[in-house]
């Protein structure tokens, strides 16, 4: 069993925020595939599961705030017993360009505090995810250019990458993690 969790912000003021991305990424890639039904509520987290490839896959979006996401994580993880290399996180991150993303397997928050929270409630930072790029701050604090939303140029390309984390997640259900490593992390643009 797999849990793939797009990290965001509960509520509708918070839809097509860039701190949204991680729900903006499910949504887009249950759309590609096809898959629809209807999210269940459970430990404060709006949830879909799907068989893909023979195997169950959870797709969750956490319905607390960003910084206390790891709460909804943990008690998914609990319940169903999933194994830590189960899971999978999708998060914004502004370190990255619009345009672009990473993937890792293990490694710190970089001040995100979606990935700091879920660090603190699995006890471990030794978790898959992938980083989507929404740009660095230009002007303004921190808050405001994460809960802004994207213009229209970079809401172009992030539906441009959206397309290359799609068959990276039809990878992922195929093969093992440093597979997709090798095969789809890119550089800054």
């Amino acid at each position: 069993m797999k849990l793939i969790v797009g990290l965001g912000n509960p509520g509708k003021e918070y839809d097509g925020t860039r701190h949204n991305t991680g729900f903006f990424m499910i949504d887009n890639y249950l759309k590609y595939k096809g898959i629809s039904g209807t999210w269940r509520d459970k430990f404060s987290g709006l949830y879909l599961d799907a068989n893909i490839n023979g195997e169950k896959v959870i797709f969750l979006k956490p319905q607390k705030f960003m910084n206390l996401s790891g709460e909804v994580v943990r008690d998914f993880v609990n319940f169903y017993k999933i194994d830590i290399s189960d899971i999978l996180i999708i998060s914004d991150d502004l370190d990255l360009n619009v345009g672009n993303f990473k993937l890792k397997c293990k490694g710190s928050s970089g001040g995100h505090n979606g990935l700091k929270d879920i660090e603190k409630n699995l006890g471990t930072n030794h978790f898959n995810r992938i980083k989507v790029g929404i740009g660095s701050i230009k002007n303004g604090s921190g808050p405001d250019y994460v809960l802004g939303k994207f213009s229209s140029d970079d809401l172009n390309l992030l539906k441009d990458v959206s397309d290359t984390i799609n068959l990276a997640l039809d990878d992922y259900f195929k093969h093992n993690f440093d597979y997709i490593l090798s095969k789809y992390n890119r550089k800054n643009k």
